[in-house]
């Protein structure tokens, strides 16, 4: 089979090189383990200036682990987490938040990635009552599995009703950076200005090597987290490696530069084939993703091309995503063997 990029997952990319290039130039002679070093200090004050001075935070190995942690952090074993029936909390953890916290996960519907008021308050109730799950907890994603947005309005809207309830909001930003490029603003507008409590901060999905951040919005939630990160296995020794990608990351918006291409070319691949009729883009692009019907005999078809994944086996829904390091040249090559498939 001849080897080209796919449109699988961002998760497939590789490494920006400048990222590469900063933990090469971090790997010279020895600094203090565990965090105690000069590029862990720069990066928290890098994360500080863009998302608050008051924040904390804490670097971990994956997503997973950062999702699971900061539920970790703020809940007990009776407690409930409400997110989407999409969530990766729900559906691509392998059931980590329940083993790892005890916690009950609660879904809900939704048709395009983001929940709203009227699907949380099904599960907001039974508040002192003890054979009822404690709610304790909201998790929304940005950008959404489904490649949509919420904008600043939206999290704010949840995050009023989430406190009035007594509940925390945590944040999943697996590809936040695609959703802020998307929005046309900064980091902080729609995370801890919009009321986040916690969120998820993913570079791996825009060109890292690994490492995410558990950022706290409110320090008094975070007050044991070293010890949970510990004990998750999740204090990394040779924390430079981790935090001088985060400092390149940043650098010269090195993360804005790879969102906003990304973007533009998942919009660049729905555009080319809104001709095609065999093809329906089922939700809007507005990050690096394209969620399309096809018909079903073509996916076996054009997945020995390109591979891609089935994201709905019964409707032959399918999920392409772009990433940093895809071209204009991908794209049109795609495209055109997804022509070929479909009229051959």
């Amino acid at each position: 089979m001849e080897i080209r990029k796919s449109f699988a997952s961002d998760n497939n990319a590789g490494v920006h090189p400048r990222i590469l290039q900063a933990v090469q130039d971090a790997n010279q002679g020895h600094v203090v383990g565990y965090g105690d070093d000069p590029y862990t200090r720069r990066a928290i004050a890098r994360f500080r200036e863009i998302f608050g001075e008051q924040v904390d935070v804490y670097f971990v190995f994956t997503g997973t682990a950062a999702n699971v942690l900061s539920i970790k952090a703020v809940t007990r074993s009776y407690h409930a987490v409400i997110t989407s029936e999409l969530a990766h909390l729900h559906v691509d953890e392998c059931g980590a938040p329940e083993n790892f916290t005890g916690c009950k996960v609660l879904v809900v519907p939704t048709e395009n990635g983001k929940i709203t008021i009227e699907g949380i308050k099904r599960h907001v109730h039974g508040f002192g009552f003890e054979h009822h799950a404690q709610p304790r907890l909201v998790s929304i994603t940005q950008a959404t599995e489904m490649g949509t947005v919420y904008t600043p309005e939206e999290i704010r809207e949840i995050a009023d009703y989430v406190h009035e309830h007594g509940l925390l909001l945590h944040m999943d930003g697996a590809r936040l950076s695609n959703a802020a490029a998307s929005l046309g603003v900064g980091f902080r507008e729609i995370t801890g200005d919009a009321g986040v409590d916690i969120l998820s901060f993913g570079g791996t999905k825009n060109g890292m090597m690994l490492g995410e951040a558990v950022v706290f919005f409110n320090p008094e939630l975070s007050r044991d987290f070293k010890y949970i990160r510990k004990q998750a296995m999740q204090l990394g020794s040779k924390m430079r490696f981790i935090s001088a990608q985060f400092l390149s990351f940043f650098e010269d918006d090195l993360w804005l530069h790879n969102a906003r291409h990304a973007n533009a070319m998942a919009r660049l691949l729905a555009e080319k084939l809104r001709d095609v009729p065999q093809v329906r883009i089922t939700q809007p692009v507005e990050s690096n993703a394209v969620f399309a019907l096809i018909p079903r005999e073509a996916i076996p078809r054009l997945q020995e091309k390109y591979f891609f994944y089935v994201w709905n086996e019964e409707t032959s829904e399918v999920r392409w995503m772009a990433s940093f390091d895809t071209t204009e040249e991908d794209v049109e090559d795609f495209v055109r063997i997804i022509r070929e498939t479909l009229n051959g």
